[in-house]
């Protein structure tokens, strides 16, 4: 039995940061239920990330979407509303990442929504939070990067500010939203009231810097200063960065300079004795390893540094990796089927419960497919019982 099993889940949210903590929630057993607009659905169906389109749909929804049921309405007919309303009134959470003011006049803000389920636990996600002069602004995740700090922190001292390759932003505000929920259902569990669950896609991109802000603010303010040649971490000395080989690239985390020239051959660094000159004397000392590195293949190093115990790896793409028995072994990759036959492969929940996988084989919904099923259990049950 899934932990979450018997749990109803309605969820009013679109694109990526409230359908990844509800795709999390569906993951773990619950039933989630995507209210999607009249003719339109949630606005990632079309909204190309891509251009691979996969069942006439984009490729970013069904990735995000798997494992959900959809109920299609019209949230400015009354009638609609009020079928909302009855699935809200027997729901365990309710989730949405509208702006503030949306769901307000909508009639779904937490004060109306929790009159008529008092023991509901309502999750928001917003850009900015309610409270902020920012508010309104849109809640994207390149802009939050860029906003909040993320961009100064990537790529080399000389390349400007740098975005993060995907949707962290979303994805972070997404995990945080679902653990709240989570700590709110084994509250509800133990005493039978409800919860609020408030999270803000900025407040999720400063705690996912925790660490490094917190040498900021203790450093008198000194902004980080990213290293000029082979930048990963702005607060970490040599070696620490990704570097070119003869034929691909090694990572190399921390270490010690001179154990580093000596297991490579490479005299000119083992001159570097003091420990503070890996983070004062970075650049120089990057700039020699990464010529040296050039000079033998990346199987070479790692056959050298491995046995070593010097942390280093490999750098793959995903035709690499996907061929790799280290990542065969974890069965991460899962196929699922949609309701109308369509099969594509996507992964799996990366969390084991009692040892087990966490994995479904159900796809993404189309638009509006579970509207009789869903009827015909929550309405037309209310409607028979209040005859």
């Amino acid at each position: 039995m899934l932990p979450l099993e018997d749990y109803l889940v309605i969820d009013f949210s679109q694109f990526l940061s409230g359908p990844s903590a509800s795709l999390r929630l569906a993951d773990m057993g619950a039933r989630v239920i995507k209210i999607e607009r009249l003719g339109v659905g949630d606005i990632c169906r079309t909204l190309y990330t891509s251009n691979l389109i996969m069942n006439g749909e984009s490729s970013v929804f069904h990735a995000i979407n798997r494992n959900k049921e959809s109920f299609e309405v019209d949230l400015k007919r009354e009638e609609d509303c009020e079928m909302v309303r009855e699935l809200l009134k027997k729901a365990d959470v309710m989730i949405h990442n509208f702006r503030p003011g949306v769901m307000e006049r909508l009639g779904f803000d937490y004060q109306s929504v929790t009159a008529l389920n008092p023991t509901l636990i309502y999750g928001e996600i917003s850009g900015y939070g309610n409270n902020t002069e920012w508010k309104n602004k849109p809640g994207q995740d390149l802009l939050l990067q860029s906003v909040t700090g993320l961009t100064a922190l990537t790529g080399n001292a000389g390349s400007g500010p740098v975005a993060m390759g995907l949707s962290i932003v979303d994805m972070l505000a997404g995990a945080h939203l679902a653990q709240g929920i989570l700590a709110c259902l084994y509250r509800k569990a133990l005493k039978n009231v409800g919860g609020f669950v408030q999270i803000s896609m900025m407040e999720s991109a400063y705690d996912f810097q925790f660490e490094t802000i917190t040498t900021f603010m203790n450093d008198g303010g000194s902004l980080p200063q990213r290293s000029k040649k082979n930048n990963a971490n702005a607060y970490l000395g040599a070696p620490y960065g990704i570097y070119q080989t003869e034929n691909g690239y090694l990572a190399l985390a921390m270490g010690s300079i001179p154990q580093l020239g000596n297991l490579l051959g490479c005299e000119k660094l083992e001159e570097y004795v003091e420990v503070s000159e890996a983070f004062d004397k970075r650049d120089e000392i990057k700039a020699i390893l990464a010529d040296h590195l050039l000079s033998a293949t990346t199987e070479k190093w790692l056959s050298i540094l491995e046995p070593a115990d010097i942390w280093c790896a490999d750098v793959l793409n995903w035709n690499a990796l996907m061929a790799h028995e280290g990542f065969k072994v974890l069965k991460m990759v899962q196929e699922v089927e949609m309701i109308d036959g369509y099969k594509y492969e996507t992964t799996r929940c990366p969390i084991r419960i009692d040892g087990e996988l966490l994995t479904s084989a159900i796809g993404s919904p189309k638009l509006g497919q579970d509207n009789e099923k869903i009827i015909k259990e929550f309405i037309t049950q209310h409607s028979t019982t209040n005859a």
